[in-house]
């Protein structure tokens, strides 16, 4: 799997395939059993805990449903990393916060709480605070995960564009096949931890393989069984009676 700097990559594949797995390996939280991990040029496996860390301050991530800080206000938020990663001056991250939620529409949301946020406006908020350190590399776990069709494109136009807008490269790991094919550079299909194909969006449309028209078309059975592997139904209907 190659991720190209400056391009979005969407990771899609059946719950449990291992995709979350992938980002797990990308952060350093999980080393492979075999082969490479390898980060703007470091294999990640590798590093030193200071050198992990430093890395892990290059990366933004934005976690399934937002994960804020319910106990501080949306500035608090994204001036947190602010605070903990760099000395700046409270002016200027004062100025950042605003300008990070500016980019994400939310400016005059800056002291609302989290509780008081639809679930739209708190995964921007998620948003604003990913990108706070101008990262490298932007990981996003499920960023359309419950949300309603407009925020949905808000949230996913916003991806797109500050992707574009900051040099950012993205990671994307999603079920949302029509959102992503409207935003992304390239897609990986996994399957029990295997990548079983990858293309263009383009080339994703017109794809014929089975595993890929599954799950673009939605179909319950395929390569991706309805059922779940057991015994024959006749046996197991006759089982007692057999006995």
């Amino acid at each position: 799997m190659s991720v190209p700097r400056g391009k979005i990559v969407a990771i899609m594949g059946a719950s449990g395939s291992g995709k979350t797995t992938i980002l797990r390996l990308i952060g350093g939280q999980l080393k492979p059993a075999s082969g490479e991990v390898l980060v703007g040029g470091q294999s990640v496996p590798d590093l030193e805990p200071d050198a992990l860390y430093a890395l892990r301050r290059r990366c933004g991530m934005l976690f399934q449903f937002g994960a804020l800080f319910t106990d501080m206000s949306v500035f608090e938020n994204i001036a947190f990393p602010m605070r903990e990663h760099t000395e700046l001056p409270e002016e200027i991250i004062r100025d950042l916060v605003l300008m990070k939620l500016h980019a994400v529409g939310l400016r005059g949301a800056a002291q609302l709480m989290p509780s008081e946020l639809s679930g739209g406006m708190g995964r921007r908020v998620a948003l604003a605070r990913a990108i706070a350190l101008d990262p490298m590399l932007v990981m996003y776990d499920e960023p359309f995960a419950g949300l309603d069709p407009i925020s949905l494109g808000i949230v996913g136009q916003l991806i797109r564009r500050l992707n574009d807008a900051l040099g950012i490269t993205s990671v994307v790991v999603t079920h949302d096949v029509y959102e992503s094919l409207k935003m992304v550079d390239q897609l990986y299909f996994v399957s029990e931890g295997t990548i079983v194909a990858s293309g263009t969006p383009e080339e994703v449309r017109a794809s014929t393989d089975p595993y890929v028209r599954q799950f673009v078309d939605g179909a319950p059975d395929g390569p991706v069984a309805f059922h779940y592997p057991a015994p024959s139904y006749r046996d197991s209907l006759f089982a007692d009676v057999d006995a």
